[in-house]
């Protein structure tokens, strides 16, 4: 006996195809769903996770930033009191100067050399005075020049021929100058001769 088939068994397959593809596509946008869920959570706890630490971080660094503050406020004050202990150190050593200066000047004057004005500014003397001749005053720049430690740099301002009445009979010639010589501290004599005393040694 022939058996025959009269269902439309194309369409039932086709029908369900379709139900297994709707089935499959459904399953496929739950599971896209639920990745894409995870990963957003995932996300949203690292970004959460990130601003906690950079809060942290911010905190941190507003807290250095203080200390930075007070440590530079502290050097300043450090700074200062450094700059006064030495003005006061320099006042206390510079109280010797005139001194050195008048020493020194009598050290230092050439025979037929006299001063008429001497005037200090700060480290700058100006000196005024009277010499038998030119050759004198070179000899006086010289010897100020090389021979002291407590001046240097000295610079003639001015030098003029003039003469000198000793007596009503008795004129003689002479040459009056102005010079400026610049005073030193005793820490710069001090360091100088640190300076001289390391050359000395290290020369063979």
């Amino acid at each position: 006996m022939i058996l025959i088939n009269l269902l439309p068994h194309r369409e039932a397959a086709r029908a369900r195809r379709r139900e297994t593809f709707n089935v499959m596509l459904a399953a496929s946008a739950l599971l896209g769903g639920v990745l894409i869920g995870v990963g957003f959570l995932w996300y949203e706890a690292q970004i959460s996770g990130q601003q906690e630490r950079n809060a942290f971080l911010n905190k941190e660094i507003a807290v250095l930033d203080g200390q930075i503050k007070e440590i530079a406020n502290i050097e300043a004050e450090i700074k200062a009191l450094t700059e006064r202990q030495k003005a006061v150190e320099d006042l206390q050593a510079d109280r010797n100067l005139p001194v050195h200066l008048l020493n020194e000047l009598v050290k230092q004057l050439p025979d037929g050399t006299y001063i008429t004005s001497l005037k200090q500014e700060n480290q700058s003397v100006t000196i005024q005075g009277v010499a038998q001749s030119n050759e004198r005053v070179s000899e006086l720049l010289r010897n100020l020049a090389n021979n002291t430690p407590w001046l240097s740099r000295p610079d003639l301002v001015e030098i003029v021929a003039s003469t000198v009445s000793l007596s009503p009979r008795d004129q003689r010639r002479v040459a009056k100058f102005n010079l400026r010589v610049r005073l030193m501290r005793s820490s710069e004599v001090q360091k100088a001769g640190e300076t001289a005393a390391t050359a000395a040694v290290a020369t063979p």
